[in-house]
């Protein structure tokens, strides 16, 4: 029960295995026996637990799958589902959504993410706002961009990974 994000940008066939799966423990297995196991760090970027305060900050301040506006919702928990459980997050992006959302991010600078920061319920978020939060949550940030615009461009998938 880590609760640290990871992107992975996958493979045709790491997309058809994922799509086949039978169930919840059949996904878990691919990814923690396949993706994880092979951690292509050419192919993935770590938001660490910073991914609960992106996704927050480009959408509309709130722990939700769809809530904010596409594409930047898309980025970190929005997107297709392919978890049931609530111990887990598997959300996908197509290459379509990658290169939507590469272009939404590219507009994203510090100033919109701390403004947007800075408006998050901290009742809502479960902890104070701080800058030094901030920061956390900006350094995970910042290679963001520049994945979604690698992975658009090679027409990968993208997965965000998450356990409970």
């Amino acid at each position: 029960m880590s609760c640290r994000g990871v992107h992975f940008a996958i493979t045709d066939e790491d997309l058809g295995l994922l799509l086949a799966a039978e169930s919840d423990d059949q996904i878990r297995e691919l990814i923690s026996d396949g993706i994880e196991e092979r951690w292509d760090e050419d192919w993935l970027i770590q938001t660490d637990k910073a991914w609960d305060a992106i996704h927050r900050c480009l959408t509309d301040g709130k722990l939700e799958y769809e809530n904010g506006e596409y594409p930047l919702r898309t980025c970190i928990l929005g997107g297709r589902q392919l978890y049931r459980g609530d111990d887990y997050v598997l959300s996908l992006k197509d290459p379509s959504q990658c290169a939507d959302l590469a272009e939404a991010l590219a507009a994203v600078d510090e100033d919109l993410l701390r403004k947007r920061y800075f408006a998050i319920s901290p009742e809502h978020y479960g902890r104070d706002l701080t800058e030094e939060d901030f920061g956390y949550m900006f350094s995970w940030f910042s290679g963001l961009p520049g994945f979604y615009q690698k992975a658009a461009k090679a027409k990968r998938h993208v997965i965000f990974t998450v356990d409970f």
